[in-house]
C-alpha cells in the first residue's frame, strides 16, 4: 500500500461532440472473441480521444419500427489517426445483443454513425505503477493502454478471461499478466497479493457485480486511495445497455 499522501492528479476534459457517418472499411478477427472494425470518413480529422477509456456512442437504428429511437451503446476508440480520418473499434463477441450481432456481421462498405466523445478522464502515464484489471468488454481499453504507457512502466494485468488474449506488440517490458476464469478466482487473487509501494493508479472495468467488489475490496481491503482509482461497470446480468461509474467522485473539471 502506498504510503503517500493521495493527490488527485486525473484530469476531465470536455470535448464538442459531433456525430459522424462512418463507412467500414476493413474488418478483422482475432483470438476467436474480438472483432477489429477500421472505419473511415473526413469528419474524423477532428476527432478527439484523449484517454484510453474514452467512449464513442454507437448509433444503429432500431429493429422495431414503432420504437421511439435508435439503439445506443457505448464503445471505447481502439485507436485512430487524424491524418487518414480513420477510427478503430474493438469488439468482444460478448453475448446475443444488437452490437455484437452488428460486429460479428460487419463488413467493408457498411455505414455506421459514431457520436462523441463527450469527455476524456486523463490518467497520468508516470505513476510508479499500474494495475488494470478487466473482462473481454474492458480488453479495447487496456489494449489501447498498454500501447500509449511508456516501455519503462511497471503493470499488473489481471483479466478475467477464459485464455488469454493476443497482447500488443508495443507494451510496457515490465508486464506481469494474470488470468483467472471467473469473479471469485479474481477476487481471491487479488486479495492475496499486497499492492506495490509508491504511488499507482488501479483501473478496472467489466460487469456491475464483479466491478462492486473489486471497488470494495481495493478501497476497504487494501487502503488504495479513491484518487487513484476508477471503476467502471461495461455490462450487467440480465441487463441490456448499461453502463455506469463506480467511482464515489469524479475528479474536477480541468481548467
Amino acid at each position: 500500500m502506498s504510503d503517500m499522501t493521495p493527490v488527485r492528479r486525473v484530469q476531465r476534459v470536455r470535448h464538442e461532440i459531433h456525430r459522424r457517418e462512418l463507412t467500414v472499411t476493413d474488418v478483422q478477427r482475432r483470438d476467436g472473441r474480438f472483432v477489429v472494425v477500421t472505419l473511415q470518413g473526413d469528419s474524423l480529422k477532428s476527432f478527439v480521444s484523449s484517454s484510453f477509456d474514452d467512449h464513442v456512442k454507437l448509433v444503429l437504428p432500431h429493429p422495431d419500427p414503432g420504437a421511439s429511437g435508435p439503439l445506443m451503446r457505448d464503445y471505447t476508440p481502439r485507436a485512430f489517426d487524424t491524418q487518414c480520418g480513420e477510427l478503430v473499434l474493438e469488439f468482444a463477441l460478448h453475448g446475443s445483443g444488437p452490437f455484437s450481432t452488428w460486429a460479428a456481421q460487419a463488413a467493408p462498405g457498411q455505414t455506421l454513425t459514431v457520436a462523441g466523445p463527450r469527455g476524456s478522464m486523463v490518467i497520468p502515464t508516470d505513476y510508479a505503477w499500474h494495475w488494470l484489471v478487466g473482462d473481454d468488454t474492458a480488453w479495447p481499453a487496456i489494449a489501447r493502454r498498454l500501447e500509449e504507457l511508456p516501455a519503462d512502466a511497471r503493470v499488473s494485468l489481471w483479466l478475467l478471461m477464459d485464455d488469454a488474449p493476443t497482447l500488443p506488440a508495443r507494451r510496457p517490458t515490465s508486464l506481469d499478466l494474470h488470468v483467472l476464469s471467473t469473479p471469485a478466482a479474481l477476487l481471491q487473487a487479488l486479495r492475496g497479493v499486497s499492492l506495490p509501494e509508491g504511488e499507482g493508479y488501479v483501473w478496472c472495468a467489466g460487469e456491475a457485480q464483479a466491478m462492486t467488489q473489486l471497488r470494495e475490496l481495493m478501497l476497504r481491503d487494501k487502503g488504495h486511495p479513491k484518487e487513484a482509482l476508477k471503476v467502471a461497470a461495461y455490462w450487467k446480468q440480465g441487463a441490456e445497455g448499461f453502463h455506469a461509474r463506480l467511482d464515489e467522485e469524479a475528479p474536477a473539471q480541468a481548467d
